[in-house]
């Protein structure tokens, strides 16, 4: 498959795995970091902070779980925003996002899609990025969305679209839903006979081939007779059709003249297919978005380049259903997240500027009180629910490769889970109460650290011996033990079907340890290992 080639390439393929991971802390814009409803604040979060990092630190409680991401990153235009750096050199550019997608392809479900807002300053060369990145079969469409209502006059020739571009993390597994007729702006859905069974659609009633069968001569009301046209026959059976008409299915026009159509109820539709042509009158425009802002933020605070609710509702309605995931890691004013949140869709929103404080915050508080601009009313929105606000932290290792002291177990729980089972710690099966940390295609995997077992002895709780050994939760068959050490040996550890692996320095920190921090890791094992050795060649052959 061909591929892109530009200044800084080589970089950006490894900036993903570079990225530290650190630590999500309540901000504290937000007193106790949440909002609203205490059962449904852990549903939400928005986070504070560059969104790469933010991307990293999402993985172990998130990996795999996203139904929907949309993201509207900068154009790249050669503008000047207020609330986005939008003057990125084309390389640069580029850079910035192949590693953020990277991240993203992992945080979505295989289920999963990914719609991205751009236009056609960067458009297509984000296209074959992305084709890198998911792979070229897994692009979906290109939805083009009528931004503008008229013509910038300023302009040679005016733009009147942005594209979004969709991409599944997996086409085999992809789900998507119809959306809802909307007889407000279709010209096709109307009630011609005053029909009880409301407005309707009419559709050929022929089909291509032929059939002997149905190949009868219709007569209509007005008392024209119609045969099927060339290479067609009729789209149903004789007495078929007779039903139909029998219970006033079938349209012969106003003047009952016309060649049989049959007729297509809203009521009993359910949904129509979506396509990749999205006027204005459907998703909303610029202006529409920017006059939601302004009765938000007031004309002199509102986000530059916001998008409307409609449009954002029309993505989560096709690619998601109530109870999912959804996130959008170029939050800009907050719109993805509000209209989730009105849309009873969990989500996580990352912001990296003053916004973050002074637009998404008030705006998704205003949300859960009942905020009733955007698609509030077309919703039935009424306030609820809650959120939590994070900022990111420290590392989770310093660097030499070593735990921050500060890192809870919780914490490491969910990143020693997700490095060992690749599941996430939300929505799975992690236990973060117990060494046991949970069960992954029949081992067992625990985590030996900070005093889990109530000794924080340098030789105690989180080292392997046959003592903290007879002391874990009992599990027969293959177990992994987390730990700083041991005192057994491999012939030991093998023979009781345990498999070592020492903190921090088997949780692929870092790619290649500092020689001081290699001295530090022998100094630390063989300190443990002599505290314990008497013990350990006693009960060494101990089982759990």
């Amino acid at each position: 498959m061909p591929t892109l080639t530009w200044t800084g390439k080589e970089d950006a393929l490894r900036t993903a795995s570079s990225v530290p991971f650190r630590l999500l802390e309540p901000h504290e814009a937000l007193e106790g970091g949440s909002f609203g409803d205490p059962a449904t604040t852990r549903d939400n979060l928005l986070i504070q902070g560059d969104n790469l990092e933010a991307l990293k630190a999402l993985l172990p409680y998130y990996a795999g779980r996203v139904k929907c991401i949309y993201i509207d990153p900068p154009y790249n235009t050669g503008s000047a925003f207020e609330h986005y750096d939008d003057n990125l050199e084309h390389s640069t550019w580029l850079s910035m996002m192949y590693p953020r997608l990277e991240l993203l392809r992992e945080l979505l479900a295989e289920e999963g899609s990914i719609w991205v807002n751009l236009d056609d300053n960067e458009g297509h060369y984000f296209k074959v990025i992305t084709d890198e990145v998911f792979g070229r079969r897994n692009f979906i469409a290109n939805v083009v969305w009528q931004k503008r209502t008229s013509p910038d006059a300023r302009l040679k020739l005016s733009g009147a679209q942005d594209n979004i571009y969709v991409y599944a993390k997996n086409v085999d597994s992809l789900t998507t839903n119809k959306i809802e007729a909307d007889i407000n702006s279709s010209t096709q859905l109307k009630n011609l006979d005053n029909d009880s069974r409301g407005p309707w659609t009419s559709t050929d009633f022929t089909a291509m081939g032929w059939r002997p069968n149905q190949m009868y001569t219709i007569t209509t009301p007005g008392g024209v007779s119609y045969t099927p046209p060339e290479g067609r026959c009729w789209a149903n059976l004789e007495e078929n059709f007779l039903q139909l008409v029998a219970d006033n299915r079938i349209w012969f026009g106003k003047n009952c003249t016309s060649r049989p159509r049959t007729k297509n109820f809203l009521s009993e539709s359910e949904g129509k297919t979506p396509w990749t042509w999205w006027t204005n009158l459907e998703t909303g425009h610029n202006q529409e978005a920017k006059k939601e802002a302004n009765q938000l933020f007031g004309a002199f605070d509102a986000f530059a380049t916001p998008k409307p609710e409609r449009l954002i509702k029309r993505i989560l309605e096709i690619a998601s259903n109530r109870g999912d995931l959804v996130l959008d890691s170029f939050l800009g004013s907050g719109t993805t997240a509000a209209v989730a949140q009105k849309m009873g869709r969990k989500w996580i929103g990352i912001e990296m500027g003053d916004h973050a404080v002074t637009h998404c915050l008030p705006r998704l508080k205003k949300v859960v009180e009942g905020e009733q601009g955007g698609i509030s009313e077309a919703v039935g929105w009424k306030g609820g629910g809650g959120f939590r606000f994070a900022r990111l932290g420290e590392t989770l290792f310093d660097a030499y490769g070593r735990l921050n002291p500060k890192v809870k177990f919780a914490d490491l729980a969910a990143f020693v889970w997700w490095r060992e089972t690749k599941e996430p710690a939300f929505g799975g099966s992690l236990a973060t109460d117990s060494p046991l940390l949970g069960i992954h295609e029949g081992r067992a995997v625990y985590l030996l650290y900070n005093g889990i077992l109530g000794d924080w002895r340098p030789v105690g709780g989180n080292v392997l011996t046959s003592a903290v050994l007879a002391s874990l939760p009992r599990r027969e068959g293959p177990r992994v033990v987390y730990a700083e050490a041991t005192t057994y040996s491999p012939a030991s550890l093998a023979r009781m079907s345990i498999v070592l692996k020492q903190i921090p320095y088997d949780l692929g920190s870092m790619p290649l340890l500092a020689e001081g921090a290699l001295e530090f890791a022998a100094a630390a094992t063989s300190a443990s290992a002599s505290a314990e050795a008497s013990e350990t060649q006693a009960k060494e052959g101990d089982h759990v």
